[in-house]
């Protein structure tokens, strides 16, 4: 049985529903802006809960049961941050894209302007020349 996103986590004393914020900002195709904060606040107070747990996993003399919760909460927080991550990626290629795109157009206007085509749709370039 893999390991889910955990409905609710305390994080440096503080108890968030990691699964509803987690499937709240997945749901949504880009992070809005007044968000980003928001999820990269999150993104580290999940990377620092994680590191705690593996540092309690890996040094602290525990149960097996108690080292199994642990395991099975680190592997949940992994499953968050792999969400959140994937959503950062996004949208960085997104926004390359959008970005790319007002590139192509800025060129294309300005090589259309160079060659004497100011508006290839309005007849005035090169092609109303021949009519």
């Amino acid at each position: 049985m893999g390991a889910a996103i955990p409905e609710e986590i305390d994080v440096q004393g503080e108890s968030i529903d990691l699964q509803s914020f987690v499937f709240e900002i997945k749901r949504r195709e880009t992070i809005p802006a007044g968000e980003r904060d928001r999820v990269e606040t999150a993104k580290r107070n999940l990377r620092r809960e994680r590191l705690q747990r593996r540092q309690r996993l890996e040094e602290d003399d525990i149960s097996y049961e108690e080292g199994r919760k642990l395991a099975d909460a680190i592997v949940g927080l992994d499953r968050a941050l792999e969400a959140l991550e994937s959503l950062g990626s996004a949208d960085l290629e997104q926004e390359k894209q959008v970005q790319e795109a007002a590139d192509r157009k800025r060129w294309m206007s300005f090589l259309q302007k160079a060659l004497g085509h100011e508006d290839a749709d309005s007849g005035t370039g090169r092609a109303g020349r021949f009519q």
